[in-house]
């Protein structure tokens, strides 16, 4: 496929993408290397204005000196007289926009997976004093690897440089994730980007913007009153996330959260994103913990295993791997439960003086074996993906989109277990089996046909897991979540 007037023959055009004001992306690819790419066509003649060419000068700009795993990379620009070509990676999973509509509202656990990266991307923007101002699900990019997305944002034409405090009065941005002082034409700094993370935050939770309207009049309406931002009832979210939606919400700016609270804040919980360091911290501060216990200083030993399992209850939340997850949520256990006997002990010392602590040891042995299997098996980048076995059978069946799609939706049943969405979770893990138990019947014989079936029964046995625990919601096990580890409880 070839565009109009095109005059670059270095790369070969396929799809279109999406189209805009005066500029068109298509999916292309470079003709020597075969390296799949997007392009963005802007038409010269449609740039009408002067602030219009700046801001395509301003997003060649930026995006030559902004490098983060999130936010999408340009690998060239070109220009004839008729057009500039902005040449960008390739995002193969679409836009969160779309992303959304195709499950009308996500799980908690995923919106904090996309937030945390969209958080590590505005961490490095705010380093460098850039504002993006146009934040909305269209403009992040997902890109799709073995059962999870990779946010990235994209489309920098209203971005600026902005110093923190700075302020600026012309008007940028969506409407419906426009900052209410932009909006109403105030001045405004960089704080309205919060502002639209939030509308966004909220879109992903509850599948609509928080002032969705039928009319410009009646969003302008709703904004000038500031009418109460209501939380739909049917959907339940947790404290930290509620508390954190609320202050990004704020429609006066000096009220919403700052940047620095943002990045802090315990929802998002930067600190703690899983990595090899982290489970190595972790590790350290569990072994301090069982010295400490040993010693008898109980209040010490209390807090260093509340501080570990910050560290490790990430890591074993991100655990694709069913097998090593549950060995690892054992490790874990072992940890709340001493944790919640020493609090015991705290509140009432006679008549509860904690049990020996030697059996920690071999937690502790177990959990410094995984990670030795970490650093063996994959860098610090590489520790939130899934098992090696899930990503060899997702890269082996690239060829039958079908069983990437049912593949991706037993993903999304293990994420829905893990936020204890338990009656999703186990509708999610019967929809991909339904789709990949009649492909399996199809399958060649071969290596890809047992990893798959491997998979099979790997997710059988946790959807007979969660179906068990639903039919008996009584049962002393729903107190063994890694989520309720005693450091939470007050």
């Amino acid at each position: 496929m070839a565009i109009p007037d095109a005059s670059i023959h270095d790369y070969e055009f396929h799809e279109k993408l999406g189209a805009g004001t005066y500029a068109t992306v298509y999916r292309a690819t470079k003709s020597i290397t075969g390296e799949v790419c997007a392009i963005k066509c802007i038409e010269r003649s449609k740039l009408s204005c002067q602030a219009a060419e700046d801001n395509i000068i301003t997003e060649i700009k930026l995006l030559k000196t902004l490098k983060h795993k999130h936010i999408v990379e340009m690998k060239d620009f070109l220009w004839d007289k008729k057009q500039i070509y902005i040449i960008t990676e390739y995002c193969n999973g679409g836009d969160l926009s779309s992303y959304i509509k195709r499950r009308h509202s996500l799980p908690e656990s995923i919106c904090k997976t996309f937030l945390r990266q969209l958080a590590l991307a505005m961490q490095y923007m705010r380093s460098h004093e850039v504002s993006h101002f146009d934040l909305k699900p269209q403009n992040l990019l997902l890109c799709r690897e073995p059962g999870r997305y990779v946010l990235k944002i994209g489309d920098f034409g209203f971005a600026q440089h902005l110093k923190l405090g700075q302020e600026n009065t012309m008007i940028k941005g969506s409407l419906l994730y426009m900052a209410p002082e932009i909006l109403l034409r105030e001045t405004y700094d960089c704080t309205a980007d919060l502002w639209s993370i939030g509308v966004i935050f909220y879109e992903c939770l509850f599948g609509r913007a928080p002032y969705r309207s039928a009319t410009v009049h009646e969003l302008l309406e709703k904004v000038r009153s500031k009418q109460k931002i209501e939380f739909p009832v049917h959907t339940k979210i947790s404290n930290e996330c509620e508390h954190l939606l609320r202050q990004l919400l704020r429609h006066n700016p000096k009220q919403r959260i700052t940047f620095e609270d943002f990045f802090n804040h315990e929802f998002i919980d930067l600190k703690h994103l899983p990595s090899e360091q982290n489970l190595t911290k972790a590790i350290e501060i569990f072994t301090k913990a069982v010295s400490e216990d040993k010693e008898g200083n109980y209040s010490e030993a209390y807090e260093l295993y509340c501080d570990g399992l910050k560290y490790f209850t990430p890591i074993v939340n991100e655990e694709s791997n069913a097998t090593k997850r549950r060995a690892m949520r054992n490790q874990a256990n072992a940890y709340v439960k001493r944790a919640e006997e020493i609090r015991s002990f705290l509140k009432n010392p006679p008549q509860n003086k904690p049990q020996s602590v030697e059996t920690l040891q071999d937690s502790i042995s177990a959990s410094a074996s995984q990670a030795n299997q970490f650093k063996r098996l994959t860098s610090i980048d590489n520790v939130l993906e899934p098992g090696i076995r899930f990503q060899t059978l997702y890269n082996n069946c690239k060829s039958s989109p079908a069983i990437c799609h049912a593949l991706d939706i037993g993903r999304q049943a293990e994420l829905y277990a893990h936020e204890k969405n338990f009656t999703t979770a186990l509708d999610s893990f019967q929809s991909a089996l339904g789709g990949l138990v009649p492909l399996l019947q199809k399958e060649p014989k071969g290596p890809r046909r047992d990893m798959l079936h491997s998979q099979i029964q790997e997710w059988m046995s946790e959807a007979e897991n969660i179906k068990s625990f639903l039919e008996n919601k009584d049962s002393e096990s729903t107190t063994s979540d890694t989520d309720h580890h005693a450091c939470i409880l007050q």
